[in-house]
């Protein structure tokens, strides 16, 4: 069903309004890669989202209403993942190894291939490394518009020029800049002329990963950690998209390596999120193909910050505490006078969101996500297509109603349950009580700390 529009009175810019025309006008021209469903951390927000397409400011009126009409917001916290970025440099130099193997061995069977070879050109360069795109900004600039329309109270003109909201992103320069973005999209909805942006950088905040010495040593820099993604490369699911891919570009199969079939679905996702481009890569591989590349990055996304080893969760417990601290300060503040942050919008990352969520139990399957089961895994929760896209954003709104504060959870702009509550929208107090043990613990330097064994092999 086709989302009810909420409209209203805003006073935008003609150039604001030409440029959200035009953008949302280009979405709807672009024609959607087959596979464009399948590209994990690496999609569009509006694959998530299919309705922004034809209007990338509508918002569905009926999702983003409160619990009941007699509820008032009183206080919102964002978690938001940056903008649409280029490669990394280690993903340019891959992709500039495939196009070198197309471009010189593969044979000129399909006219999607000559295409390639005549008319595509090796426009990424390495020092892109991961910064943000204009379509990256958009995303940011469009998020801030939507949800202001979305909580017209709390993200107000007024809250905005009197400092009831605060901004905090990671240090990386796609964060800061997807941050900046998302307030210049605020000043250009009400019509605020000065340029300036305030923002504070909090890296123990937004990537927490970086200060768990635990994740560091038993996760980030374990050969063993991410055993599972290994097996899976050299799968029999790996090897049948490798086999098909040589052939569809009449190659010996040794040329195509599982790190070449990796690279080929990067470059459609990137030629797709930052261009809206359906690119003559994409033909490379097809749906079936798709899902086991899905299936890989799940993988890699599962072992190393999801479910995977249990210090991924735990080494969010800083934003987890940090997140319930605000929401227990607007609920006192409400109680006894007047709340001072009505909004706290903070930008990170993927490896932001995904331990978060893990944390507090979302998308978790009963049997893990090994190299073995990728049949059995078709009907999975952990989809990181399906939650964690560019611009990904999970929101908190605090709620005063006849019965008590209450507190929604949305993801990517539509109400979630928290696991193990039914009520969309329950009792804050019954949210904290879910997650007492939490609340409790999850001591971010007891978690993070090493064991003594671990210790001694640092020292070594």
């Amino acid at each position: 069903m086709r989302p009810v529009l909420l409209r209203r009175n805003f006073v935008l810019s003609a150039f604001s309004i030409m440029l959200f025309r035009i953008t949302s006008a280009n979405f709807a021209k672009s024609t959607i890669p087959a596979i464009a469903n399948y590209f994990g951390t690496k999609g569009r927000y509006e694959e998530v989202n299919p309705y922004l397409i034809d209007d990338i400011l509508s918002v569905n009126k009926t999702l983003s209403k409160p619990p009941s009409p007699d509820c008032r917001a009183i206080h919102l916290t964002a978690v938001i993942r940056h903008g649409t970025r280029f490669p990394t440099a280690r993903n340019v130099r891959k992709i500039k190894h495939l196009y070198s193997l197309v471009v010189n061995e593969a044979k000129d069977s399909y006219t999607w291939l000559r295409e390639i070879k005549t008319k595509w050109v090796m426009w990424y360069t390495e020092d892109m490394d991961g910064k943000l795109v204009e379509k990256g900004r958009d995303d940011h600039r469009h998020l801030a518009v939507r949800l202001a329309t979305s909580f017209p109270t709390l993200i107000s003109k007024d809250n905005f020029l009197n400092n009831r909201m605060k901004f905090i992103t990671s240090s990386k320069h796609r964060c800061v800049d997807s941050v900046e973005a998302f307030q210049e999209g605020l000043h250009r909805l009400w019509n605020i002329e000065d340029k300036s942006y305030s923002h504070e950088i909090n890296d123990n905040l937004m990537r927490f990963f970086d200060q768990c010495k635990k994740f560091i040593e038993d996760v980030e820099n374990n050969k063993t950690a991410l055993q599972e993604v290994d097996f899976f490369k050299s799968s029999d699911e790996m090897k049948y998209v490798q086999e098909r891919i040589a052939d569809r570009l009449q190659i010996p199969l040794s040329h195509m390596t599982a790190d070449m079939v990796e690279a080929a679905f990067f470059l459609c996702s990137y030629e797709f999120a930052i261009k809206s481009l359906n690119s003559p890569w994409c033909n490379l591989l097809d749906e079936a193909d798709a899902q086991v590349l899905e299936y890989k990055s799940d993988l890699k996304q599962y072992w190393k910050r999801g479910y995977g080893h249990d210090i991924n969760r735990k080494s969010s417990c800083t934003l987890f505490h940090d997140l319930f601290r605000r929401l227990d300060q607007a609920a006192y503040d409400f109680r006894f006078g007047r709340v001072t942050e009505a909004v706290t919008v903070q930008v990170g990352h993927a490896e932001t969101l995904l331990p978060l969520l893990s944390l507090m139990g979302f998308f978790h399957d009963e049997t893990p996500l090994t190299a073995r089961n990728f049949h059995k895994q078709q009907g999975r929760s952990f989809r990181t297509s399906q939650f964690v896209p560019y611009a990904a954003n999970l929101v908190f709104v605090l709620y005063d109603c006849s019965e008590g504060l209450r507190l929604q959870f949305l993801l990517n702009e539509k109400p979630m349950a928290f696991p193990g509550i039914d009520h969309p929208a329950p009792l804050y107090r019954t949210v904290r009580d879910r997650y007492g043990e939490l609340l409790k613990g999850c001591n971010f330097e007891k978690e993070c700390e090493l064991s003594k064994s671990s210790r001694k092999n640092t020292e070594l």
